[in-house]
């Protein structure tokens, strides 16, 4: 436990980000779900809107020091190629 009041502070700031953090990631991994259940169930429209959605919520995540830009990129590349790959598997 922190002892002076600076230290229980920052705990306290830490654990209020832990939170936000904790939620945002949640809802990232929740938009990752949706775009692919709706790539695998033939709904290319709602994927492509669904994507675009992905895409900002990552970008603001990354931004804000959440997630790595590294690891924001991989999904979105990852996200990217599968809904291609759905998308021409749905054509041939």
């Amino acid at each position: 436990m922190p002892h002076s009041a600076s230290a229980k502070k920052r705990h306290s700031q830490s654990l209020v980000r832990r939170t936000r953090n904790r939620a945002t990631k949640s809802v990232l991994k929740g938009l990752i779900r949706r775009v692919r259940e709706a790539a695998a169930g033939g709904d290319h429209e709602g994927a492509a809107t669904q994507y675009k959605t992905l895409v900002k919520k990552f970008d603001q995540a990354a931004a804000k020091g959440i997630v790595h830009l590294n690891l924001a990129a991989r999904v979105k590349s990852r996200i990217s190629a599968h809904l291609k790959a759905a998308k021409t598997a749905k054509k041939s």
